[in-house]
């Protein structure tokens, strides 16, 4: 009898988060994520034709300028408090470019920058983005050395 009225009390607990529970809009989301992502990479190719042809750089030289340019872009707009408007507007489109990354160095800086340059900004540049440099360098070192071995 007991476990009879948890159930019904567990199913009208249910019902009641399901009434207040906020609407999930991802239709909504993946069009901005899609659109602030797009033109984002568009942005990006503007400045790849800008390298190419107005400063005639080479194939691997515009590579460099482009990706350069646009971490600076992602972090100049972070420390002015663009980029999380955009984030907040487009959620993961904003941050599966480049500039996303220079956002998640940027961030955590920029929010302990009272804390002074070296205590502050310094100790927290990378503690986002450190992580994921730290595992990536280690995955990137183990394949090599795997594709070494194997040939």
């Amino acid at each position: 009898m007991d476990n009879i009225q948890q159930t019904q009390a567990q199913k009208k607990y249910q019902q009641r988060v399901n009434e207040r529970m906020p609407k999930s809009k991802i239709a909504s989301q993946c069009l901005r994520a899609f659109i602030a992502g797009g033109l984002i990479c568009c942005i990006g190719q503007a400045v790849r034709a800008f390298g190419a042809q107005t400063l005639q750089l080479d194939e691997k030289n515009v590579a460099a300028f482009t990706s350069i340019v646009m971490v600076f872009l992602g972090a100049t707009l972070t420390g002015l408090g663009v980029y999380d408007k955009i984030g907040s507007w487009s959620g993961a489109g904003s941050i599966v470019p480049i500039t996303g990354f220079a956002n998640s160095i940027v961030s955590p800086a920029m929010e302990f920058k009272r804390e002074g340059y070296v205590m502050g900004v310094g100790a927290k540049l990378f503690s986002i983005a450190g992580p994921v440099l730290v595992y990536g360098i280690s995955a990137s070192v183990l394949v090599g050395l795997i594709a070494c071995m194997v040939r």
